[in-house]
């Protein structure tokens, strides 16, 4: 049987940790919900702010109703620490609402990976905030 597998694997070292946190930066910069549901696992477990969402197709229905919803999307994260399979990540991320609004939302979030580097958990902590256009970081 072929493994699904997602590089760079598990025990991380900080320079493996560094990639993996920047390739999840790049995909959901690209808003591709479909690409960024591949790096879970089937039956990954997701808490997003309130929100437990289950599995590939669940991840891939939320993201696209997010990016629906939250246009303009760009987002910046940063690794905090890791350890064998797990990593602590720092992000934040700046959209417009359909009213024009802009934001931007800071957030923590704690991964664990299988064997294969496929995402199994992903517990995100978000706050947002109302900034003015002229207030943006993130272009």
């Amino acid at each position: 049987m072929n493994q699904e597998k997602k590089y760079p694997l598990p025990p991380f070292t900080l320079e493996s940790a560094l990639e993996k946190v920047q390739i999840a930066e790049d995909a959901w910069n690209s808003k591709d919900s479909i690409k960024v549901s591949k790096a879970y696992t089937i039956d990954s477990e997701w808490r997003n702010r309130t929100q437990f969402i289950n599995g590939r197709e669940n991840i891939v229905a939320f993201l696209t109703k997010k990016w629906e919803n939250e246009r303009n999307y760009k987002l910046k994260k940063e690794l905090w620490g890791f350890r064998e399979n797990r990593m602590a990540v720092r992000f934040e991320y700046e959209y417009q609402d359909k009213n024009n609004q802009w934001y931007r939302a800071y957030g923590n979030e704690l991964w664990e990976f299988n064997e294969n580097g496929l995402m199994q958990k992903r517990y995100a902590s978000i706050n947002d905030l109302k900034i003015a256009e002229n207030e943006r970081k993130l272009m």
